[in-house]
């Protein structure tokens, strides 16, 4: 795979799906009741290329397929492209059926990346766990109402450091808390989960205690606390404190018992003071500042995640069709992150994708793709593509 020139780009990016199972989720959900000609594997393949090419509505990828009505065939549509049918589909047909695939995909990913260090130093699996705020038109949108002229979609994420792969994806109302999102997650003994402060509940932080895991989180300013002891810190590294602490107050002292570890650090490159909380006692206190600067990943996720879901974009105002589109994003995410790991190319993640936006119709071999001078984003890192794409 990724080696046949006779085919276009995005036909050699669909030859990593996981076929005969996708067939299996279609029959499981009955995608096929009623329907004649344009198949769920049509309906993939035209929001696939819609996901990855930003495409803005219905009538652009319509337009955008006419363009290009003789290639189709060797992209592996089997049926003509009309917006209404596309519509239609993304309306009806169960969600599940690309929920089901994205899982299975990330199930795949996990294993091709699993034994990839993260960090140099440590052998933990770390986690990332945030939340994005997607805005929708309330008129179009009704059941997802957010505020009174508002209405949202959340994306609850934990993304595994290891590969950026999304491996826990809950997708709520706007109105739900980003603390309740922790009730869903099962947490691995062993495992080192990043989050930001609005996940910052100590009876939940204990439970992540009592699994014998490991948090590390931005505290509150406001937070009240007994100090044990403090260690003695290299201020030219950015760290200002590390100690050991107790919570104060009636109601966090119940909730966390146990002593804390508090790290405060200065990240010159942002000029902020930022404090952190964290379970684990014995790690380097810089390493624990390093563990909470990952959490970037996760938010290059999102960043990618939403270019793709421009809200004109929605192809379909239903919960059916919203959660089918996240959904199919989120494989596409993963089917690539595949492809990198198998063919084993050494731009990031983003850097690949972005190159397979502008490429899709060319028949050249991916592996030839990424191992030219030219191609346009080598030497680039992530921070370095985004604000291409921030009009988007």
């Amino acid at each position: 795979m990724g080696l046949n020139t006779g085919q276009t780009v995005f036909s050699q990016i669909m030859d990593f799906l996981p076929k005969h199972e996708f067939r299996r989720f279609v029959n499981q959900y009955r995608g096929h009741y009623k329907v004649k000609t344009f198949s769920c594997m049509d309906q993939y393949l035209c929001m696939a290329f819609a996901q990855l090419t930003y495409r803005e509505s219905l009538r652009d990828i319509e337009a955008c397929l006419r363009s290009v009505q003789s290639k189709l065939y060797h992209m592996g549509f089997r049926s003509a492209v009309s917006r209404n049918t596309l519509a239609n589909a993304n309306e009806q047909r169960d969600w599940r059926i690309y929920a089901d695939l994205a899982h299975l995909l990330i199930r795949q990913a996990r294993e091709l990346y699993a034994g990839e260090p993260t960090f140099s130093d440590l052998n933990q699996t770390v986690y990332a766990f945030d939340s994005s705020t997607i805005d929708l038109c309330l008129s179009l949108f009704p059941w997802a109402r957010f505020r009174q002229h508002k209405a949202a979609v959340k994306l609850h994420t934990l993304i595994d450091l290891c590969g950026n792969i999304p491996v826990f994806i809950r997708i709520t109302d706007g109105k739900v808390h980003d603390v309740n999102a922790l009730d869903d997650l099962v947490f691995e003994p062993g495992s080192i989960y990043v989050m930001d402060r609005g996940y910052l509940d100590f009876s939940r932080l204990y439970r992540i205690q009592q699994h014998q895991a490991v948090f590390v989180i931005r505290a509150k300013s406001n937070l009240q606390y007994r100090r044990f002891c403090s260690r003695p810190v290299d201020k030219a590294t950015g760290l200002r404190s590390d100690q050991i602490i107790k919570l104060k107050g009636f109601y966090p002292s119940q909730d966390y018992p146990d002593t804390l570890r508090r790290i405060r650090y200065f990240d010159a490159e942002k000029e902020k003071h930022l404090t952190f909380l964290t379970n684990q006692l014995t790690f380097p206190a810089l390493t624990i500042a390093e563990l909470y600067r990952r959490r970037w990943q996760v938010e290059l996720f999102f960043k990618w995640i939403k270019q793709h879901l421009r809200i004109k974009a929605f192809f379909g105002t239903s919960e059916n069709a919203v959660k089918t589109q996240i959904w199919i994003a989120v494989s596409v995410y993963v089917l690539v992150a595949i492809l990198k790991k198998r063919l084993n190319l050494e731009p990031s993640l983003y850097a690949i994708l972005q190159v397979l936006s502008v490429t899709l119709f060319e028949k050249r071999s991916i592996l030839q793709l990424f191992s030219e001078p030219e191609t346009m984003f080598s030497g680039l890192d992530d921070s370095d593509i985004f604000p291409l794409f921030e009009d988007l």
